[in-house]
């Protein structure tokens, strides 16, 4: 993942930290070198650091109980969540531009070089993991227990790094902490999938049930036809945002959803004797054409070829 603060002068030089290299970044905060492809920082010893607009040659997990707030990943904002971890990958921009002043950190980075990885069965698994790429804009969350382990092994990463020299043997067991530490990440990746996948079904809920509610206390005489800005804001989300949502559980759209449910209240006043132009001004059309040009595009049948059946 990368992400970056956005520029109030976008057209202005940035400063750029270039991390070919694992220690690239280390020396940046004041860490000491431990291993030439592998840095193991913990921020609660060299804090306060300076930031920095990263552009990364090398893997790294950044895990902090506090990140910078108003973050943004691309063109988009991001809120990291306190307690999260964040990834980045090799050819990705990412941190904070360095303004002169010092921030606190509590936490961890461990940056690593590709090179540590060739010829090891971690190097083709890392195209596997989904929160090392630009399309994962979320923070890894973390329970209480994922931090207390992760901090475990990245103390017991660092300990070991400062105890012994390089060799196959070391980068051996620096390899199986990594293996442990992106399995953590992964865990927590595809709870975050599940807890997505359970709260949109609620979101589906919830719509259908105002689109209901909205029917049956009159609203359409009153607001016509329900839309979906009105329907995000009834469930305290921004029409974009819910739009999003319910694309990305359904794979349809949510206005969709609302012109199919709305024809099928039609369908039903129609087969209960009503003409056409009263199920239009009974279901909040303005114009009992609008009803029918909607109607045919649904069903692919008008109203008066649905009647006579």
């Amino acid at each position: 993942m990368v992400i970056f603060a956005h520029s109030k002068q976008p057209t202005a030089v940035r400063k750029i930290l270039k991390v070919d290299n694992p220690n690239d970044y280390g020396r940046h905060v004041g860490a000491p070198e431990l291993h030439p492809l592998v840095s193991v920082i913990h921020y609660d010893e060299v804090s306060p650091v300076h930031s920095s607009l990263n552009n990364y040659g090398v893997y790294g997990l950044f895990i902090q109980r506090e990140f910078p707030k108003n973050l943004s990943y691309g063109v988009s904002s991001l809120q990291a969540s306190d307690g999260s971890i964040i990834a980045v990958a090799p050819g990705q921009l990412g941190g904070v531009e360095d303004d002169g002043s010092l921030l606190d950190i509590s936490g961890w980075a461990v940056l690593w070089s590709p090179e540590l990885l060739h010829n090891t069965d971690l190097e083709p698994l890392m195209r596997s993991y989904p929160f090392f790429s630009y399309f994962y804009t979320d923070s890894l969350r973390m329970e209480p227990s994922e931090w207390h382990a992760l901090s475990q092994l990245l103390s017991l990463m660092q300990a070991e790094l400062r105890s012994a020299c390089d060799s196959s043997a070391l980068r051996s067991i620096i390899l199986g902490y990594l293996r442990l530490l992106l399995e953590y990440c992964n865990r927590i990746c595809r709870r975050q999938l599940n807890d997505e996948n359970k709260g949109s079904a609620d979101i589906l809920k919830r719509f259908h049930a105002l689109l209901e509610q909205y029917y049956f206390e009159g609203r359409q005489h009153r607001l016509g036809l329900p839309t979906v800005a009105y329907c995000a804001s009834q469930m305290a989300y921004s029409a974009h945002y819910f739009g999003d949502m319910f694309r990305k559980a359904t794979g349809a759209t949510a206005i969709s959803y609302i012109h199919t449910y709305v024809i099928n209240l039609a369908k039903s006043q129609l087969m209960q004797g009503r003409n056409i132009s009263e199920t239009a001004r009974l279901l909040g059309f303005e114009f009992p054409h609008h009803f029918t040009r909607l109607f045919k595009r649904i069903t692919g049948i008008t109203p008066s070829e649905f009647l006579g059946r």
